[in-house]
């Protein structure tokens, strides 16, 4: 993927990672696609593989102890959306397992386990990694082929 600064238009977004601040972030990231004018399929992929994204990060990513941040890069090149998702918190102990459909750690509080597998079948590509300094990057692209 491309560098970030080397992208038509982009933008920066960072907030506490509370559950409040999931739709916020949705609908940022949506607002900020529409000047490719995707169709409404589109864009309703982008803000739901964009809320799983945000969502795991706040669950998983943070403790009730330990809060911290959310940061999300935008970028628009060729039609293509770039999103990452970068949080600080504890890290994934095994991404491949945690890739798994209805594999979650948070069972007892009703969680489907279901986020990277929306993610993944909702956006062309979609990567996932721990940071070297703790935490979790999730970076996703989707093109934009109904304004072609």
């Amino acid at each position: 993927m491309d560098s970030f600064e080397n992208f038509e238009n982009k933008f920066y977004l960072k907030l506490d990672a509370k559950l409040i601040n999931e739709g916020f972030a949705r609908s940022m990231v949506a607002t900020f696609c529409v000047q490719l004018n995707p169709s409404i399929s589109e864009i309703n992929d982008i803000k739901t593989a964009v809320s799983e994204a945000v969502t795991n990060s706040i669950v998983h990513g943070y403790s009730k102890e330990k809060r911290g941040d959310i940061e999300i890069y935008v970028g628009i090149k060729n039609n293509v959306v770039y999103i990452k998702v970068v949080d600080l918190g504890t890290g994934i102990e095994d991404i491949d397992k945690a890739r798994q459909p209805f594999f979650t750690t948070k069972s007892q509080e009703e969680r489907s386990g279901m986020g990277f597998t929306l993610m993944e079948s909702f956006m062309d590509t979609l990567n996932v990694y721990n940071n070297a300094d703790g935490g979790v990057t999730v970076e996703m692209t989707k093109e934009i082929k109904s304004n072609l």
